[in-house]
């Protein structure tokens, strides 16, 4: 069975600095993009970061400069840095991943779309 599972956030203050990690594991080929998303009370889930495989990356324009993303290919695993963190960043992140599954009674690839369970991050003033 595949998975997403996370680690990191918490609580911090503003200013603070928080690290997540996302590993994929189970059954797959291989990763293609990942990322992460988060979604704070009463709001949508909005992109934050993501990453190709090749390492072509993409912030939303509200955590550019302060949140990096990076991926170890070979560990299926993302990580999303964030420094300088404001109080509006708080929220759950939820990674995403598009991972290469056997499909069928052929087995075939297919990219499915996975999501972690979330983390909950809480930047206080």
């Amino acid at each position: 069975q595949v998975q997403l599972v996370e680690s990191g956030g918490g609580l911090v203050q503003a200013g603070g600095s928080v690290r997540l990690s996302c590993t994929a594991s189970g059954s797959f080929f291989s990763a293609n993009g990942m990322g992460w998303y988060r979604q704070a009370p009463g709001k949508q889930r909005e992109l934050v970061a993501s990453a190709t495989r090749g390492g072509i990356t993409n912030y939303a324009d509200s955590v550019k400069g302060r949140f990096t993303i990076s991926r170890d290919n070979a560990k299926n695993t993302v990580y999303l840095q964030m420094n300088s963190l404001k109080p509006e960043d708080t929220a759950v992140y939820y990674c995403n991943a598009g991972l290469i599954v056997p499909y069928g009674s052929r087995r075939e690839p297919y990219e499915y779309d996975f999501w972690g369970q979330g983390t909950q991050v809480t930047v206080s003033s």
